[in-house]
């Protein structure tokens, strides 16, 4: 039995993580995509960049929900001494991001935006994310194996650099993928249509 609301979800994500997890949670959804530049305010603090892209990913759909519909919107940033490390574009960019992220650590931010014709919340979750050193040997292998160009900070730690590079996790590991499933349960059941 589902006890979570009897909404007419959409997810507005293309990731197969965000999906999955999402899928997880017992959530029958439909998916839809609306292209959205993806943009923030210089300056921005770390947290509040993912909750900002999330709202923006929200934007084209005003005017489209219905009544009992609940959209789900969601972004994640990889923060890194006062950075956000972005997805890369290319095979030299992400090597470069990876070993930014050897031997330190960084925080992993999703922002999520859920959005009826007459309400919205937002929030976010932040993990802490550790990475041994890294060689480069090691992170050319897992970039020609797994090639993580869709993933913010080039790695997913779901995948092989996670099993052998992450040391330690503070808070969500669902975050890290790309959904804070816990805090989402709870907020999908506290939220007011």
């Amino acid at each position: 039995m589902n006890w979570l609301p009897d909404y007419n979800y959409i997810l507005a994500s293309k990731s197969p993580r965000r999906q999955m997890l999402l899928r997880s949670l017992g959530i029958n959804f439909k998916v839809k995509i609306k292209e959205v530049d993806e943009f923030y305010p210089q300056g921005m603090p770390g947290t509040e960049i993912p909750v900002y892209l999330a709202k923006l990913k929200a934007l084209p759909f005003s005017g489209e929900l219905t009544e009992n519909d609940l959209l789900i919107t969601a972004d994640t940033v990889v923060w890194l001494d006062n950075k956000v490390l972005g997805k890369p574009s290319d095979k030299e960019e992400a090597v470069e991001m990876l070993q930014l992220l050897s031997g330190k650590e960084h925080q992993v931010i999703s922002g999520v935006c859920l959005t009826s014709t007459r309400n919205q919340k937002t929030f976010y979750s932040v993990s802490g994310v550790n990475f041994r050193e890294l060689a480069l040997q090691e992170i050319e292998y897992y970039i020609e194996t797994c090639k993580p160009f869709d993933k913010a900070g080039a790695y997913g730690i779901q995948e092989w650099i996670g099993y052998i590079g992450i040391t330690h996790i503070e808070g969500s590991f669902y975050n890290v993928m790309g959904l804070p499933v816990q805090q989402l349960y709870s907020e999908i059941l506290n939220f007011e249509l």
